[in-house]
């Protein structure tokens, strides 16, 4: 396959075309800076992960507006999303949680209603499969949080405060509490587009 990429950080657009160089794949992969609002052209397939969390909820018709105008006839998507349960996402957009204020600043999770209505509302994309990854996540940010306060001293010699050290512990421990307790959720949408048919056929 041929991939075509896109990010908005310069230091994360070197290092992505410096890796791609090192394993012999830059006859293959393209690597953009460019807002996903500014692409142009089509594509069998996308995948984004964990992106539309920046998007914001007054852009969702926007993202799956442009993700449709990207995807060609008959083709698939992949959205990666940590979510918000659909019976807590209005009182949820109402607050700003400890997440949004020292971490992600600006950043909104989505529900999957949410989502559904967005691309109902903005396109001809349909859903295909949810799959539910909630209780790995979990488990991933137990051994994240593990990993990190084993190396404390590394951390330290990176320059990084004590302040940042216990937020950074609270981050990934109360992000775990969220997942085991599915207050918060990981979920794998994938959408197709129908494929064009001529008049009078079947598809």
């Amino acid at each position: 396959c041929r991939v075509t990429t896109t990010t908005i950080s310069r230091e994360q657009r070197d290092l992505a075309l410096q890796r791609i160089r090192e394993a012999g794949l830059t006859d293959r992969i393209t690597v953009l800076l460019s807002d996903y609002r500014d692409l142009s052209g089509t594509y069998d397939k996308l995948v984004s992960v964990e992106m539309i969390e920046a998007v914001g909820v007054d852009f969702l018709d926007t993202f799956f507006s442009q993700c449709a105008a990207r995807l060609r006839p008959g083709g698939r998507m992949l959205i990666q999303a940590i979510t918000v349960p659909d019976d807590r996402y209005s009182e949820y957009l109402k607050s700003v949680d400890f997440i949004q204020q020292d971490v992600f600043p600006g950043s909104c999770l989505v529900s999957l209603a949410a989502m559904n209505g967005a691309a109902a509302r903005t396109s001809d994309l349909m859903t295909d499969d949810v799959e539910d990854l909630t209780p790995h996540y979990a488990r991933t940010l137990q051994c994240w949080r593990a990993r990190f306060l084993s190396r404390l001293d590394d951390v330290r010699r990176l320059g990084y405060s004590e302040e940042f050290i216990r937020r950074w512990d609270f981050y990934l421990s109360s992000s775990e509490a969220g997942f085991a307790e599915r207050t918060t959720g990981l979920a794998q949408v994938v959408l197709s587009r129908p494929a064009k048919t001529t008049a009078g056929s079947v598809s």
